[in-house]
């Protein structure tokens, strides 16, 4: 028989996705769990198996075609017998995800508003790869225009959800479903900072050009380029506005002569705990801020407006801005300040190897507390970098480069970089800034002091 696979929720709330690169054709054998497509949501690149072992009869999407969820992006011809109930519409989840044990239903899920209308039929979803499998309907914000495919099933059933107007305005800017958030405010309200941490895959805030191969590729004579907004552009330049309009910004700048810290750079490359890893001077600056942040735990939290308090973290959930083809993201690695040095070196290579080959998946961007963008990569110096939604401040590290500097009353070379810091000032006054930004400046200079603090 003939079944259709349908673009799955992939466990975000998203709505819809691209269709990047297709694995397979019309008359190819599939298996069970194969990876047949790669999608782009608006937060990430995500691969999706089927979950049927039989030939590809018709690929219903093109590459670069937008596609709502819920909508048939390929047809395959399997030899089992048709299941009671239409035709499947969902993958079982990723490979090595089949012995987990689905999630019960929602209970009681029914429409707002509407009285006596019979629970939506449970079908199995897909989530996102390594997730497991749920059942029941699934829950995402209205789509702008309903699916135009023949015989797509109506909308699932949703629930009410309790969060003020400015709220639910917030969670439309930034593309979130509400119904996929547990609320932390009164009676289980959904506040800003909620909306904050599910929007996820908020990014950097030092803005990368459009990549120069696109400008190569433009054909002669061409005076201007039109480039659609979509993925994690348009939910970059989403996340953005909201933190720009939201949070009242204040950047503070510390030239540091980081000699001290290149020489241990050097040191750490030679020892046997950091073999087959990469030290740059990052890892250090990481480590600094995460002791700072240890020092001066008010850095590393959130202002909640709807109740009106300071949510202070006292972990810290790492942002690393990563520059990839599809634009700038910002992964972290979760628990940064248990990490041994050993370990952050280890978890900052993974990372940005990942960004790099376009699979760091969702839940990887989300929940940060605290973000270092290293515009010092680009060969840049310095910049006033935008807090991303649902933390308060960010760092950037600018270049180290040889410049004259003062020692010991003697004027000599050093390696000299500037930091930039940006934070509310809602709840990190020029004191608390100052003092987290000189910390981080003064383990630069002296390494050291990373032990004697920590």
């Amino acid at each position: 028989m003939r079944r259709e696979f349908k673009l799955p929720d992939v466990g975000e709330g998203l709505t819809e996705a691209e269709i990047v690169r297709w694995h397979v054709k019309p008359g190819d054998a599939v298996k069970v769990n194969q990876i047949v497509v790669e999608i782009e949501t608006a937060k990430s690149i995500v691969e999706l198996p089927i979950p049927w072992t039989g030939v590809v009869a018709d690929l219903m999407a093109e590459e670069g075609q937008t596609v709502d969820v819920g909508v048939p992006i390929i047809a395959v011809d399997t030899d089992e017998a048709a299941p009671s109930g239409g035709t499947a519409s969902a993958p079982r989840g990723a490979a090595l995800a089949d012995d987990m044990v689905p999630a019960p239903p929602a209970e009681g899920a029914v429409e707002p508003g509407v009285h006596g209308s019979p629970a939506p039929k449970e079908e199995r979803q897909a989530v996102l790869v390594g997730y497991g499998v749920k059942t029941g309907a699934a829950k995402r914000r209205p789509r702008k225009h309903p699916p135009t495919s023949p015989g797509t099933a109506a909308g699932p059933a949703r629930l009410a959800v309790l969060a003020k107007p400015p709220v639910r305005k917030l969670a439309k800017d930034l593309g979130v479903d509400l119904t996929m958030i547990k609320g932390t405010g009164p009676q289980g309200s959904i506040t800003r900072d909620d909306v904050h941490a599910a929007a996820g895959a908020v990014r950097a805030a030092q803005a990368v050009p459009e990549p120069v191969e696109a400008v190569r590729q433009a054909a002669p004579g061409v005076r201007e380029e039109r480039i659609p907004v979509k993925g994690v552009r348009k939910m970059t330049a989403q996340a953005m506005v909201a933190s720009a309009f939201t949070a009242p910004h204040v950047t503070e700048f510390l030239q540091v002569d980081a000699t001290a810290t290149m020489d241990a750079v050097r040191r750490l490359r030679e020892m046997p705990d950091f073999a087959g890893l990469k030290v740059s001077p990052l890892l250090l600056v990481a480590k600094a801020v995460l002791v700072a942040a240890r020092r001066h735990p008010m850095i590393n939290s959130v202002w909640d407006e709807q109740a009106q308090e300071i949510v202070v973290k006292h972990y810290v959930n790492l942002g690393i801005a990563a520059a990839t083809p599809r634009g700038l993201i910002v992964p972290n690695i979760k628990d940064a300040h248990a990490l041994s040095l050993p370990e952050l070196a280890r978890a900052l290579n993974e990372l940005t190897e990942t960004a790099r080959a376009g699979k760091t998946q969702p839940a990887e961007m989300s929940g940060g507390t605290f973000t270092i963008t290293n515009v010092g990569v680009f060969g840049v110096d310095t910049g006033t970098p935008i807090i991303n939604p649902g933390e308060s401040a960010i760092l950037a590290f600018g270049q180290v480069r040889d410049m004259p500097w003062v020692v010991d009353g003697e004027l000599a070379v050093r390696k000299v970089t500037t930091l930039a810091l940006s934070f509310d000032h809602r709840l990190i006054d020029g004191e608390l800034g100052s003092l987290f930004l000189r910390d981080v400046g003064a383990m630069l200079e002296d390494p050291l002091r990373m032990l004697a603090w920590a």
